[in-house]
Order: C-alpha cells, then structure tokens, then sequence
C-alpha cells in the first residue's frame, strides 16, 4: 500500500498474519495512526514514489484508525506524457494520465507462472502528445471498469512493456483514479472534449507481429543518432528512422529453439532424436526454428549493423522462421533467394541503441525494436513538417 500525509509519501508492505489482521480494517482514502513498522531501503525496480525507505508490517506493528482527520492530503503523481514512453527503458514503474480512447472486452488467459485463470481488459489510452498506448487492467478492475463515457484515468505505479511496441500494465501495487479532480484531468478531458477525440493520433502499442515503426517517434537519420552519441548513456536510447536493407548475413541466421510456450532458449541435439532445453530441464522430441539476424542498413547519411530478431526478422525476410528453416533444410536456391529478394527493399525501423560490454571491450549495440514496410504517404507528412518547421511555418 502507498501511504501519504503532508510530507510526501511512502510504501508500506504487509505479508502474512499482518494481512489476515490489518486487510479488511484498512482501506483507500481513510486515515490512520500507524506504528512500530521495520524501515528499509526502497527497492526502486518495483517503485517510482519519491522516496528511499519503505515500511514493513511486523508482529509489533500497530494500525489505529484516525476519525479526527479534517485535511486528507491528495495522491501525488509525477505524469510521463505519452510521448516519452519510447525513450523509458522496459519494467519503468511510472505515473500516466490519458483518455480512454476505447474499452476492450474482458478476457481469460492462464497465467504460465500459476496455472490460475486471469481476467484482463485491454484499454486504448490517449493524451495531448497525440499518442496512445494500450493499458492492461487486471482483476476486479478489468471486470467493473466502463469505459463508454470516455473517463480520464491516471494510474500510479504502471508498468512500461516493450513488447510488439510499447504497453503498460497495472501492477498489483498500481492505482487507478477515474475522473480525477485534479488540474490535469480537467485539462485534459477538455483537450478531448474539443477536437482531441478526432485528432490523427500515433498508436505505441501494436498487437500485430513484427511491431509498428511509424515515422512520429523521434526521427533520426544514422548520422544524427551517430553526432548525438545516441546510446551512450546509462540508459539505452531509442529513435525512428527510414532506411534500405543493404545485407543480411544468412549465416547462423536460425537456430533450434525449445518449443515449451515462452522459452525460445536454444536446445542442445542429444542425437537420439531428442533435444535438451537446459532452461526448462527437460528433453523434447521437436524444436522451433527462431531467427536471429545480423543485418546492414544504409540511409542517405549513414550505414548501421543492426541485430534483428524473431518477428521483425521475419518482416523483413517475408517468410517465417519455420519455413525459412525448412528451405534451408530442403531448398538451398529458395533460401538463397529469400535473402536475395530481401534486399534493397525500404522499411521504416524502431532502434534501440546502448552501449555494451563484451569481455572488458565497450561497444555500441543496435537492435531493431519494431519494423513496417515504409508508407510513402507518411514519410512525406514527416519531410512536408520539417521543411515547414525550417522554414519557420507552423
């Protein structure tokens, strides 16, 4: 639970017998006296409050409900606008606010971890960066949530997904506020109200395979990202560009994967007709062939080794990883000419640039995040803008 009073705020945790004691007496927006809790060091990776401490609940802790409390300090949020999302690092526990744009239907997975069956609701979030990103609601919160009047919502402590673009989830220790009264909710659903809801907007969420590299996210040619010493950094950096495919190394291009759900670790050939995922710690009697490109991308300023894998590999080549392995296997001219066709052909591409250390030597790492053949129609919205904006035209 996150707790709050005049000076800021702090997260406090109860496990066992303290939950079964202190659960159905403590609840949000109430007020309490709260004593004898264990003070420690703020694990930051699950945490983005604006403190270095964290509470603990032990057998000497002490709850007592306050029925005097005239001044209830308000949640305090620190809000990333969309915009910003590409450039966070993945599992960023981070505060939004946006508009539902548009409510999923409730749906039922099995989570891998327990076997147990989930309800989760998708919802489509918008803000006046004119992005929007989808967000994960889980539980009770997916099943009671109504979305048709298009409610503002900000969430405390949502989790950033790089999968097939970016996403966000509510955690179990996330909050999510509806409509709230503050500044920025009002501002925002104003912005919607008056010609936000009709905007031409870029989605940073994408659920089909391969990922979406439109042309809105922090263009860069290669020289740029090479002149700004994009990735050398602590954290890694990331930008948009257009470039053609120049060479794609076809050698060690696939390897033997473990078919279990989810895995994907390569698999060791016992030659018995069996194949060991030391991941999982079990044999399997097939494999899944995955990709893994080493590819060269040219623009007008610059070439870059890029790392490609699996989905936007398979973008690129035009094929699937099963039926390029099968070629290869089978068809050596096909599989030659996979990789023949794919070249020169121009694509719009996500990077992620960091910089890496393999044994004691530093280096620049490039790896394509998402990738979609190129719309002529956008790229020219995006050159018709810069040449507007250096022109000095709005």
């Amino acid at each position: 639970m996150d707790l709050l009073d005049e000076s800021g705020e702090i997260r406090a945790t109860a496990f066992n017998e303290q939950v079964d004691k202190f659960m159905d007496m403590i609840e949000v927006d109430k007020v309490y006296f709260i004593s004898g809790c264990t003070l420690k060091t703020a694990n930051k990776q699950y945490s983005n409050l604006n403190n270095d401490y964290e509470m603990t609940f032990n057998k000497m802790t002490e709850v007592t409900p306050c029925h005097e409390a005239s001044d209830i300090p308000t949640m305090q949020f620190n809000f990333v606008p969309l915009d910003q999302l590409e450039s966070l690092e993945k599992d960023t526990i981070l505060d939004i606010i946006g508009v539902c744009k548009e409510a999923m239907d409730v749906a039922s997975i099995t989570s891998k971890a327990s076997g147990k069956e989930l309800r989760k609701r998708d919802v489509q979030v918008v803000d006046d960066t004119n992005r929007e990103v989808r967000l994960t609601l889980w539980g009770r919160q997916a099943e009671n949530f109504d979305g048709t009047q298009q409610p503002v919502l900000a969430v405390k402590g949502a989790k950033l997904s790089d999968f097939n673009g970016r996403s966000l989830s509510l955690l179990s220790s996330s909050t999510l506020q509806i409509n709230p009264d503050i500044r920025e909710a009002h501002k925002l659903k104003g912005w919607f109200d008056n010609g936000g809801n009709t905007a031409e907007t870029v989605n940073l969420s994408n659920q089909r395979g391969g990922g979406s590299a439109g042309m809105g996210s922090n263009f860069k040619t290669f020289g740029e990202a090479k002149l700004e010493n994009l990735g050398s950094g602590d954290q890694a950096d990331y930008y948009t560009t257009k470039a053609s495919v120049v060479l794609i190394r076809k050698e060690n291009c696939l390897y033997s994967a473990c078919p279990s759900d989810g895995c994907n670790k390569k698999v060791v050939d016992m030659n018995n007709g069996l194949y060991r995922c030391e991941k999982c710690n079990r044999e399997y009697d097939s494999f899944n062939w995955r990709l893994m490109l080493s590819a060269n991308l040219a623009d007008i300023s610059d070439n870059q080794w890029v790392t490609v894998f699996q989905d936007q590999a398979e973008m690129l080549l035009g094929t699937t990883s099963s039926e390029l392995g099968f070629m290869r296997e089978n068809s050596p001219d096909k599989f030659q000419n996979i990789f023949t066709d794919a070249a020169f052909k121009n694509f719009s591409f996500k990077l992620r640039v960091k910089m890496e250390t393999y044994n004691d030597e530093s280096r620049l790492k490039t790896t394509v995040v998402a990738c979609s053949p190129l719309e002529p129609k956008e790229y020219n919205r995006r050159l018709i803008s810069e040449i507007k904006q250096m022109a000095g035209q709005s």
